[in-house]
C-alpha cells in the first residue's frame, strides 16, 4: 500500500482530527516508540531504559501504570519483531525509507498491541496515527499509518498464524550459531520458547511445598519454585518482606550449588550482583566475599542481603586489578557474558548484541577465569559460569582454558550431586542447560533460562 493509496478520502478517510496534544494514553506509546528505537537503532539494552531510578527520563516520568504499558509493548514488539515487521511490509507497495526509523517504530508499537496484546484494534490505530501526527519527522505519514494498520487489522486473523509459522521470530545471525551448535530441532525448540512468557522461579529458605502451594505453583524436579504467572507485585507477596525467598531463574540457582558443602568456608562469589548466588551462599552457612564493578549494583545487592536477613562482605573492586587480602576456600564466577540464555525474559538481547560482542564477551571471560584461579587455595575449586547459549562462551572456553592453563584441571560435574540435575550434565562433566529444557505439564510451566557452568579445582604450588 503506498503513501499515495493513504492519503485522506481514500484509504485514510475517517481520520481523527482531535488536536494530538493530550490526547489520554499517547504518552506511553510515544515512550514505547521511543524506546523502541533506542534498542534497535542504539543497541540499548531495556533494563537499562525501563529502570525505575535511572531508566529513560520520559518512562520515569510516567504513572506505574502506564510503565507497566510500555514494557508490555516493548517486550512484545520485540520478541515478535520479525512478525511484526513482515506483516507490515506485506501491507505496503515500496519498503519504508531509510531514514523513516521513527516511522516504523510507530507501526510496531501499534502492530504488537493490535496482534498480541488484545487491544482494540480501532484504539490502537487512532493512537498510532496520533502519535505520527505529533512527530515532525512522521507527520505527513499519518495516512499511511492508518491505511496500513486498518489493512493488517482485516487480515490478522489468517496472516498472523502463517506468519509466525513461516519464521522462527530471531535475527539470522542468533538461529545460524543456535543451529550450529545445537542443530535443526533443539534450536526449533529454544527459538520456540523465546516467543512464550515465561514463568517466574523463586528460591526459597525453606518448605518449597508450602512456598508453593501459597503462590499457586509447583515445585521443580532441582528445588526452585515456579508460578506460571504472578499472583500480585513481587514485593506484595507474602514472604517478600520477611526475606524468606528471592526470585531467581531455576537454571541461575544450579551453579552455586556445584561448590557443594560450603558451611564455614570462605568463598569468593565474583560479579556477585544482583546477589542471587551470593544468597544462597550465605543461606548455605559459607562466608561470603561478594565483589563487583558496579557500585548501583553492590547497593541493590545490599539491600537484597538486608532484605534476606543474609550477610555477606561486600567489595567494590575491578576483579581485572584486585588482589584478595587471603587465598579463598572456593571461587564461583559467573562472568559477564551475551546473555543469549535468557532471551525469554530479555527479548532485547538479539537486537542488541552480535558475534562482535560475543567474541569480546568470551576473551574477557578468560582474563576474569585466569583471575579467578589465582584467588582460590591449591586443592579450592573454581566454579565458572554464565547465561550464555553460545559454545564461544562456555564449552570452547573451557576446553580452551584447561589446555592453556596448568594451574587447574578439570573437576566433572556428577549426575547425581543434587536432585534434578542430572538431565543437564554434559558427557564432558559440563553442566548445560537452554529453554527447551525442564519441560512440565503446560507450556506455561515449561523451560528454563540458557546457563553454562564448568567447575575446575587448582593444583600445584600457590600463585598469586
Amino acid at each position: 500500500m503506498s503513501e499515495a493509496d493513504a492519503r485522506p478520502g481514500r484509504a485514510g478517510a475517517g481520520l481523527r482530527q482531535t488536536p494530538e496534544e493530550g490526547i489520554a494514553g499517547l504518552a506511553p506509546r510515544q515512550v514505547a516508540a521511543r524506546l523502541l528505537g533506542a534498542v534497535v537503532d542504539a543497541r540499548t539494552p531495556l533494563d537499562a531504559l525501563t529502570d525505575a531510578e535511572h531508566g529513560h527520563p520520559q518512562f520515569r516520568a510516567l504513572s506505574a501504570r502506564d510503565r507497566s504499558l510500555v514494557r508490555a509493548i516493548l517486550a512484545t514488539a520485540l520478541r515478535y519483531r520479525v512478525t511484526i515487521g513482515k506483516l507490515i511490509s506485506r501491507r505496503l507497495d515500496r519498503p519504508l525509507p531509510q531514514n523513516a526509523r521513527s516511522l516504523e517504530h510507530i507501526l510496531h508499537v501499534a502492530a504488537a498491541q493490535m496482534l498480541f496484546l488484545d487491544v482494540p484494534d480501532r484504539a490502537a490505530v487512532d493512537m498510532a496515527v496520533a502519535h505520527a501526527k505529533s512527530d515532525p519527522r512522521t507527520v505527513r505519514f499519518a495516512a499511511l499509518v492508518n491505511a496500513v494498520l486498518r489493512a493488517l487489522g482485516r487480515v490478522k486473523e489468517r496472516a498472523l498464524p502463517a506468519e509466525l509459522k513461516a519464521n522462527d521470530d530471531a535475527p539470522d545471525w542468533f538461529s545460524a550459531r543456535l543451529k550450529a551448535a545445537y542443530g535443526e530441532e533443539r534450536t526449533a525448540g529454544i527459538l520456540a520458547a523465546h516467543r512464550a512468557e515465561p514463568p517466574t522461579d523463586f528460591t526459597v529458605k525453606t518448605d518449597a511445598e508450602g512456598w508453593a502451594q501459597r503462590f499457586g505453583g509447583i515445585v521443580l524436579p532441582t528445588g526452585s519454585v515456579r508460578v506460571a504467572r504472578l499472583p500480585g507485585p513481587v514485593q506484595d507477596l507474602p514472604g517478600f518482606a520477611e526475606g524468606e525467598w528471592w526470585v531467581q531463574d531455576a537454571a541461575a540457582a544450579l551453579p552455586a550449588r556445584l561448590l557443594g558443602d560450603v558451611r564455614g568456608l570462605s568463598v569468593a562469589d565474583l560479579c556477585a550482583a544482583p546477589g542471587g548466588k551470593t544468597a544462597q551462599l550465605a543461606a548455605a552457612g559459607a562466608r561470603v566475599t561478594a565483589i563487583d564493578l558496579s557500585r548501583s549494583r553492590l547497593r541493590r545487592l545490599s539491600a537484597n542481603l538486608d532484605r534476606l536477613k543474609l550477610a555477606a562482605d561486600v567489595v567494590e573492586a575491578d576483579l581485572l586489578a584486585w588482589d584478595p587480602p587471603a587465598l579463598f576456600d572456593a571461587v564461583l564466577l559467573d562472568a559477564p557474558c551475551s546473555s543469549t540464555g535468557t532471551v525469554r525474559r530479555h527479548p532485547d538481547v538479539t537486537w542488541t548484541k552480535g558475534p562482535g560482542d560475543i567474541a569480546k564477551l568470551a576473551d574477557l571471560q578468560r582474563r576474569l577465569l585466569e583471575r579467578a584461579v589465582g584467588m582460590v587455595k591449591p586443592g579450592g575449586l573454581i566454579v565458572f559460569s554464565n547465561c550464555s547459549l553460545d559454545p564461544e562462551e562456555g564449552e570452547d572456553l573451557r576446553a580452551a582454558f584447561l589446555s592453556a592453563d596448568r594451574r587447574v584441571v578439570a573437576d566433572p560435574i556428577r549426575p547425581a550431586e543434587f536432585p534434578g540435575i542430572a538431565p543437564f550434565v554434559t558427557a564432558e562433566g559440563t553442566l548445560r542447560t537452554t529453554p527447551a529444557d525442564l519441560v512440565q505439564e503446560t507450556a506455561s510451566l515449561s523451560g528454563m533460562d540458557g546457563f553454562f557452568a564448568a567447575r575446575f579445582r587448582r593444583v600445584g604450588p600457590e600463585l598469586r
